[in-house]
């Protein structure tokens, strides 16, 4: 049973039933699910939890959906990974990824569309769709696939050919817009006026944004109950960053882990960032941009949460910082040389601001440090494959391969004399 209660605008605070509905009839606030945590705390413990499925589905009494209703992909409960090689060489002590390029459709997406869904399916909608950058689409177009639910998917038409085939097949109407994420997001907020289908980021956004706060609560429990001394997440619109902190006071809330101090940290490409640059100027007013990066997951200029996300930054003495392009693939890279984890874009976002931050000292050597690591290399080959080693071309004779890898490097390795 869920244990959520009521929507609440996170603005003037007035509560609203649980409907599919996501902003405030009185200060256009957008509204956020909120839950009986007293009740959470009566029912829920660290061994019932553990109990539970090694997915998502282990946290059901925090989700604001009936189990029942539950389109069970096997997303969620991702390694946390020991990442010391990353870390010695970025100058940390102690480094952790949240590897969620392991989930069913390859990003953290599928842990908001399985929320999404869930509650779509309670609402009685019988069509799904959504506004997306990629992953998001990939994932909808799946969950539908598994539901049985006609499929709508809007994409931008300048996206990552893994991503639009990503989408495709799984057989949803996939549309390409001539635009950019922001231009589909408004038409599809258009649509949802239009048609009787549960836009996931639209108007189910409330209870879709909610899947997030499973990463908080797979990193706190996967810790032995407790949260880490600065986190790491890339931002678009800002929900995830936002969420996580969510998960970990609830988490206390419930009496599950002592009162968290987690310094909360965003990054962003520098082709789109307006949450950062708000930062660093020292604003909570960030100024929309146009997005012009190879990071095109984090490729939201009007991020819906930056207020939000700027807010959080303040009270964890968290921070912000940013990449170029040429540091998101230095990034990928990175990871994918010392850890053997292939990210998308977003990834190299990440572990680039996570490079800068222990670089310039915000983030000390001594915290203990979970980098979110969002999607999988797969869905953006276009970024990485100029940046590759040339491949060795020889003959099938090993005087051919020698001679090759003397031309490239010298010596080899372990080569008989």
């Amino acid at each position: 049973m869920s244990f959520a209660k009521a929507l609440r605008c996170r603005e003037c605070g007035r509560e609203y039933p649980l409907d599919p509905i996501f902003s405030c009839e009185f200060c256009f606030g957008p509204l956020e699910v909120s839950y009986d945590l007293d009740g959470i705390r009566e029912a829920v413990s660290r061994d019932s939890i553990g109990r539970g499925p090694s997915t998502i589905w282990r946290y059901a009494p925090f989700l604001p959906c009936d189990v029942e209703y539950k389109v069970d992909l096997g997303t969620g409960y991702t390694p946390l990974l020991r990442a010391d090689r990353l870390a010695k060489a970025i100058g940390l002590d102690t480094l952790w990824i949240k590897n969620d390029t392991v989930n069913p459709t390859w990003s953290f997406k599928d842990r908001v569309v399985s929320v999404a869904i869930a509650r779509a399916r309670q609402f009685g909608f019988e069509a799904i769709a959504c506004a997306s950058t990629g992953n998001l689409a990939n994932s909808v177009a799946a969950h539908a696939a598994g539901a049985g639910m006609e499929c709508f998917v809007f994409i931008p038409d300048d996206l990552e050919q893994g991503k639009v085939v990503g989408s495709g097949i799984y057989n949803p109407t996939v549309v390409k817009v001539r635009g950019s994420y922001d231009d589909v997001n408004r038409l599809c907020t258009e649509l949802s006026m239009q048609y009787p289908w549960a836009f996931v980021n639209i108007n189910v956004r409330p209870y879709y944004a909610e899947g997030s706060r499973t990463i908080g609560f797979e990193v706190a429990e996967q810790l032995g109950w407790r949260t880490p001394d600065h986190l790491v997440a890339p931002m678009a619109s800002g929900s995830m960053y936002t969420k996580i902190w969510k998960a970990f006071q609830e988490f206390h809330k419930a009496g599950l882990i002592d009162d968290p101090k987690t310094r909360m940290s965003g990054a962003q490409a520098a082709g789109c960032s307006p949450i950062t640059t708000a930062f660093e100027k020292g604003t909570l007013n960030f100024v929309p941009q146009k997005p012009n990066t190879i990071a095109k997951s984090l490729a939201i200029g009007n991020p819906a949460d930056g207020y939000y996300a700027l807010k959080q930054m303040q009270e964890t003495n968290g921070g912000a910082e940013m990449v170029t392009d040429e540091e998101v693939v230095e990034g990928i890279k990175l990871l994918a040389e010392t850890e053997g984890i292939w990210a998308e874009t977003a990834g190299g976002v990440t572990i680039g601001c996570l490079k800068k931050m222990v670089a310039s000292g915000f983030i000390r050597r001594d915290e203990e440090t979970v980098a979110i690591i969002s999607g999988g290399g797969l869905k953006t080959l276009e970024a990485v494959v100029d940046a590759l080693e040339e491949q060795l071309h020889v003959d099938p004779k090993i005087e051919s391969f020698e001679a090759a890898q003397r031309a490239r490097r010298g010596a080899l390795v372990g080569a008989k004399a």
